[in-house]
């Protein structure tokens, strides 16, 4: 395992900033997720870290050791692609095992090793075949396994699952959940996928224009955005945003939309030094509730059924409040119709402040 520590790291094509100042530190073992859209920098700076590109700026340390300047082959890294690259005429054991042999290991030891990898992976009854007779599945983890089998430093992981259909990316999130724990390998891994990001990470890094937006744990990520572009892009459905200013709801705080005012039961007190000021409110869909009961309104705000998605585990319900349009994520078989009127009670202590400008977390 490997401490991997990056500093200032910048990337520039020409007059095209790519990558800006981006500092990170990667504990040992950890498994850290560069997460973000196309063209947000990340897989640059994975290649960065890998030696397949160069940095115009900044230094790379893995340990003590400073690789800024290091070709890939003295790193001790290992890399999965996008694409397997299996060696179509080779066997399981032969790709998982070429890396070995060009090393020069003896034919006993790369069949050891391969063994090893083989049985951590489950695919010991696979090592005979060819990848063309392998599902996507089956070809990722060979894939893995070749990567594994050096027993590298760091292991590099871009977008890995993107070319598996849904079922298997959700079964492969689990065999490299496991696998990372029984392993410890330090790992960096890119992904645009947010529940791959959410599900494998010790932390996450979100990335946007080739800056580091956040970089928290995968739960202080979704329930404490950093700003709002992080709190756009973490969730499906994606926040509910109210631009507005924060006023008194009768005997509790709200927000004023012009001429409405929508309570806000539960906000934190300390928010009431922001009364007054343009912000930008935002809720997750989970934290819009029907209220209990028609007669029970203290503290609830009335809005119109748009239209309703069921989706099995939950229904996700659009509704008009107060002129503008938002997603509330109720239990499955609720029962609302197109043009019905409901009372929703928000949670306003799970809110998220922003401020209007720039958009930034607000305290």
């Amino acid at each position: 395992m490997q401490r991997v520590r990056l500093h200032e790291i910048a990337k520039r094509f020409g007059t095209t900033v790519v990558l800006e100042k981006i500092d990170l530190d990667i504990e040992p073992g950890e498994f850290l997720v560069l997460l973000g859209p196309s063209g947000c920098g990340k897989s640059t700076l994975l290649n960065i870290v890998a030696g397949l590109e160069e940095p115009s700026g900044g230094t790379l340390h893995f340990g003590d050791r400073d690789v800024t300047a290091l070709e890939p082959d003295q790193r001790d890294i290992a890399m999965v692609f996008q694409s397997y690259a299996l060696y179509p005429t080779m066997s399981v054991a032969r790709n998982i095992g070429f890396g070995l042999k060009m090393r020069g290991l003896d034919r006993a030891g790369i069949e050891a090793k391969v063994a090893d990898v083989a049985r951590l992976l489950q695919i010991e009854h696979l090592l005979d075949r060819k990848p063309s007779q392998l599902s996507g599945g089956q070809q990722q983890r060979v894939a893995i396994g070749r990567a594994l089998v050096r027993e590298p430093q760091v292991f590099l992981l871009d977008e890995p699952l993107s070319n598996l259909d849904a079922k298997l990316r959700a079964d492969m999130r689990v065999e490299l959940k496991r696998l990372h724990e029984r392993s410890r390998r330090t790992t960096l891994y890119v992904t645009h996928d947010q529940v791959e990001a959410m599900t494998l990470a010790s932390r996450i890094v979100v990335m946007n224009k080739g800056r580091v937006q956040q970089c928290d744990r995968p739960e202080l990520v979704y329930a404490k955005p950093a700003n709002r572009f992080v709190a756009g892009f973490v969730g499906a459905p994606t926040m509910n945003f109210l631009e507005g200013e924060l006023a008194a709801a009768g005997d509790l705080p709200g927000l004023r939309l012009g001429e409405a005012i929508l309570p806000l039961p539960r906000l934190p007190a300390a928010t009431a030094r922001h009364m007054g000021r343009p912000l930008v409110l935002g809720l997750r869909p989970e934290h819009l509730a029907l209220a209990p009961a028609p007669t029970d309104r203290a503290g609830t705000c009335r809005g119109q059924v748009l239209m309703t998605e069921p989706t099995g585990p939950d229904t996700y319900v659009l509704i008009r409040l107060a002129g503008r349009e938002v997603t509330a994520r109720m239990p499955p078989g609720v029962a609302l119709s197109p043009g019905q009127m409901v009372d929703l009670r928000l949670d306003g202590a799970a809110a998220s402040l922003f401020d209007s400008g720039d958009g930034q977390r607000l305290d």
